[in-house]
């Protein structure tokens, strides 16, 4: 994993870099796998409270690697890994689909830090995570339809939310490429920003101080929202508040306010 991501953890906070860096970050296989390593590790390691998901030297991500479409045109259906695609392998989604799935699925908020491009496969990594910081003149774009081919990498389940229709579908069908400053007016990014790394990691900072109970309830709660009734949402509200109140960290959170310190939260 470490040649394609590494993973450092400080003080609650995960910095998660794609470091592929001659590649633009590619996707090849092992990046694949590396992503979900990373990311299967970080839904289960203790003391993690926020995650900063970013890429190494020119660009956050540049798509799939060229390397797979040769392939592709110099063996035409004998390389496409049919199979492979309809297998659910990860839960509700396949192979390339939980490598951007997974950061919804860490149970703490993920942050992505987007500079020079995320093309295609790059851009669904991206809306994996929960917040997207973007420097302005980064280039994004929903690319696969220059290589004849659809988002498929869990963006539609995931831009549904996101985009109106239509734009989604102008996007979609056309490729074209637009900044992250078009983007954050279309609601795909969370804020432009001219070093996206450090605001990133100074944001989980600031969630990493907060209760870690109610930081995981709240990612619970908006990651059901769009499968659920407004009386389901009323009373995942009502349910997940009665767990927290008069919780240690809940008290704890209290305490700090009223003492005006630094709170000392416990991880459970």
């Amino acid at each position: 994993m470490n040649d394609r991501v590494t993973v450092t953890i400080d003080n609650g906070v995960a910095d998660v870099r794609l470091v592929r860096a001659d590649k633009m970050n590619a996707l090849d296989d092992t990046m694949f796998e590396a992503l979900i390593a990373a990311g299967m590790r970080l839904k289960t390691e203790r003391g993690v409270r926020a995650v900063v998901l970013s890429g190494e030297g020119r660009a956050f991500c540049a798509g799939l690697d060229m390397g797979n479409f040769q392939r592709t045109a110099d063996a035409g259906r004998e390389v496409r890994p049919e199979g492979r695609l309809m297998t659910r392998s990860h839960g509700i989604a396949n192979r390339p689909q939980y490598a951007a799935w997974v950061w919804r699925e860490v149970p703490v908020p993920v942050i992505a830090a987007v500079h020079g491009v995320a093309f295609g496969g790059g851009f669904q990594v991206m809306l994996g995570a929960d917040i997207r910081y973007a420097a302005p003149d980064t280039k994004l774009s929903i690319m696969e339809i220059k290589w004849g081919l659809i988002p498929d990498m869990a963006g539609t389940a995931i831009m549904r939310n996101l985009v109106r229709d239509d734009v989604l579908r102008e996007l979609t069908y056309t490729g074209r490429i637009f900044t992250a400053e078009e983007g954050a007016k279309l609601g795909l990014i969370t804020r432009l920003t001219a070093d996206p790394r450090a605001d990133a990691l100074a944001t989980a900072r600031e969630i990493a101080d907060k209760n870690p109970d109610a930081i995981r309830a709240a990612k619970r709660m908006y990651n059901a929202l769009p499968l659920v009734s407004d009386a389901d949402a009323l009373m995942a509200e009502s349910k997940e508040q009665t767990a927290l109140g008069g919780s240690p960290n809940q008290v704890e959170a209290v305490m700090a306010q009223l003492q005006k310190r630094r709170p000392n939260f416990k991880d459970n």
